[in-house]
């Protein structure tokens, strides 16, 4: 055993010192923390080789140790502490339209936010400039905000994860269930690695989904704005020509021509604006639980689509409820998250009935199996997982396995929908030169 000397801050903003026995410093750190301890230094003790002290001297350092977190955890303080220079950015406030506009971090901040924390918990840097140094570098206002009141609330004595929960926007349960966590087994830095990984697998996920979906979008769009352009501005130059030469218009070619006449006259503005209230009256509708649920299980039905849905909620499922696993968290409170954080009602109607079975002691994969909404081959992997006792490397089995088939299945949606989209908007303009061209054979016949 080696002996250190240990400089921190109690509640009152006073710095003292208290003499710690450990293996090495990062052992004496993580020791600091398991007792909430926010110390600012550790240096070994010089002169001192506690290897060879008395288990009385042992035994007297370690109710130091005691005496000191329960001295800094009884005393109360309204001064804050010197080396919080930060509170005052924490305590801006900020006008009622700017945190309307403001919008909270994305996936990816979250991510690289926990990933520096922990490389500089594990450095050995203290929790308290940890956070500062990362709070200096953020760029996002409210993030920055949020870190700010943290490093004043933890030089306050505050724990980083009861800290955490007074900015819902900024940060969800997961991350908060995950730092409580690392902090209780004081195992932080590596409870933010895990953290960061899955924030970061999660991130890959949506970008996939949107990849493959934003192709189709754009191109459709595109497609709309064609169709406009060529029927008010090119269809009434042929539709004046027509009218002179006095041509028989096809069916098809009268539909487009009173079509554009519809369009270019203020008629169109009523068709605009019921467009409009429809769109504003389904995003009203989609926030409601029921509305939100239908819409939900549509796209869950849709061809290709909804398999990809599915495959990517399976794999952040798997991933999420390992992680927080392996960090500590109760099934119970990982199933309250999983309910919140999943990205489908569906599935989160279905973790929220599982979580209730279990409590019944149904195990989960029974619980989970009889909702009929996770594919058939994770629930027997998660099975296998609960019989050997290895549920937390099952689930990542789990996930590893359906976060490659949505990345397989995002390319091949994209190969097929792009000859599709190609062909699509191909097949609008030549409908359209089509139907102009058509009542030309007419005026042909009557000049002959």
């Amino acid at each position: 055993m080696k002996a250190f000397t240990v400089t921190y801050t109690t509640r009152s903003g006073q710095s003292k010192q208290l003499t710690l026995e450990a293996e090495s410093i990062n052992e004496a750190r993580r020791a600091l923390r398991r007792r909430r301890i926010f110390y600012t230094d550790v240096s070994p003790k010089e002169g001192v080789a506690a290897s060879g002290s008395s288990p009385a001297a042992a035994g007297a350092a370690k109710a130091l140790v005691a005496t000191s977190s329960r001295t800094a955890a009884s005393r109360s303080s309204r001064t804050p502490a010197p080396s919080a220079r930060v509170p005052v950015v924490a305590k801006q406030n900020s006008s009622f339209l700017s945190s309307l506009l403001e919008s909270p971090p994305s996936i990816k901040d979250k991510a690289v936010f926990a990933s520096k924390l922990a490389v500089l918990i594990n450095a050995g840097v203290p929790i308290l400039r940890s956070i500062d140094l990362v709070q200096s570098q953020q760029k996002s206002p409210l993030f920055k905000r949020a870190l700010a009141a943290m490093v004043f609330e933890v030089n306050q004595g505050e724990n980083v994860a009861t800290s955490m929960r007074r900015w819902p926007k900024v940060f969800d349960k997961l991350m908060i269930a995950m730092v409580e966590a690392g902090e209780a087994g004081g195992v932080l830095d590596e409870t933010l690695t895990r953290l960061a990984k899955l924030l970061e697998d999660n991130a890959k996920l949506q970008n996939q989904i949107k990849g493959a979906l934003s192709y189709p979008v754009a191109v459709l769009f595109l497609a709309i704005l064609v169709f406009l352009g060529m029927t008010i501005f090119i269809i009434p130059t042929f539709a004046g020509i027509f009218e002179q030469l006095g041509a028989d218009l096809p069916p098809f070619t009268q539909l487009l021509v009173d079509l554009s006449s519809t369009l270019r006259s203020p008629a169109s503005f009523v068709i605009a604006g019921v467009i409009i209230v429809a769109v504003i009256i389904f995003s009203q509708y989609y926030k409601t639980p029921t509305g939100r649920r239908q819409v939900d299980q549509l796209i869950l039905k849709l061809p290709l689509f909804g398999d990809l849905i599915q495959k990517t909620a399976t794999a952040q499922f798997s991933r999420t409820l390992a992680s927080l696993s392996r960090a500590g968290v109760p099934i119970m409170m990982a199933l309250d998250i999983l309910t919140e954080t999943a990205s489908n009602t569906i599935f989160s109607d279905a973790i929220s009935k599982s979580r209730v079975d279990v409590s019944e002691g149904i195990p989960l994969s029974t619980a989970l199996s009889s909702k009929n909404v996770f594919p058939e081959l994770s629930i027997n992997m998660l099975m296998v997982g609960e019989e050997t006792g290895n549920m937390d490397a099952m689930l990542s089995k789990v996930a590893d396995f359906y976060e490659d088939e949505v990345s397989s299945t995002a390319k091949m949606l994209t190969s097929l929908i792009e000859p599709f989209m190609i062909v699509f908007v191909g097949g609008i303009v030549a409908s359209i030169l089509v139907a102009m061209y058509l009542p030309m054979f007419s005026v042909f016949e009557k000049i002959r």
